[in-house]
């Protein structure tokens, strides 16, 4: 896959509303842990288009970002008192095993997704939480977002998730986009 990172300088695009027609805040929501007590991790959450959507039904939300430059947008743009601003390598999360309750991921699993990085989220997570992730496909037309021949596959995506710890429950390929819901099988909190 490509594992390129988004253009700060192009920001202004990831708040464009019209993100919504390729993922929705009600099909990221209904798979998660809907309640004031939750704790759950944006993976690649940029500028906080959707961590600003999710926040509201959660009691934490950490937006995690590879590039200090999105939160620095964010900042700008204003941060919720409940969402935690936290920049990393998905390989390497500053939570204990079984510390999180959820985890989503929107429109960026195709940048730097690797075996360890999916292992690495599958043990932060309580046994059973889900991990919501909408991405671009690899089955795509290419007509939006990054080049196909950078992306995965919902088969490809689904086939990394099994291996590093989760239990694929739904998985399924879009016009541009794929959706897939994932549960971790890790130990309990």
């Amino acid at each position: 896959m490509g594992f390129h990172t988004f253009d700060p300088e192009k920001t202004d695009r990831l708040a464009d509303p019209t993100r919504f027609r390729f993922c929705s805040r009600e099909e990221l929501v209904e798979p998660l842990p809907v309640n004031q007590d939750a704790r759950i991790i944006d993976i690649g959450s940029g500028i906080g288009f959707y961590t600003d959507e999710l926040a509201p039904y959660f009691e934490t939300v950490y937006a995690f970002d590879l590039q200090e430059e999105m939160h620095e947008e964010y900042r700008a743009r204003g941060v919720p008192e409940n969402v935690e601003l936290l920049t990393g390598d998905a390989g390497s999360l500053p939570f204990e095993a079984g510390s999180l309750d959820g985890a989503f991921s929107t429109m960026t699993f195709h940048e730097s997704t690797t075996p360890e990085s999916l292992a690495e989220l599958a043990s932060t997570l309580v046994a059973g939480s889900p991990f919501v992730i909408v991405d671009w496909s690899a089955e795509g037309d290419g007509e939006a977002g990054p080049p196909v021949d950078e992306r995965f596959s919902a088969a490809e995506a689904s086939d990394l998730l099994e291996e590093a710890g989760f239990a694929v429950t739904r998985s399924a390929e879009r016009t541009e986009t794929f959706v897939i819901v994932a549960h971790a099988v890790g130990s309990e909190k």
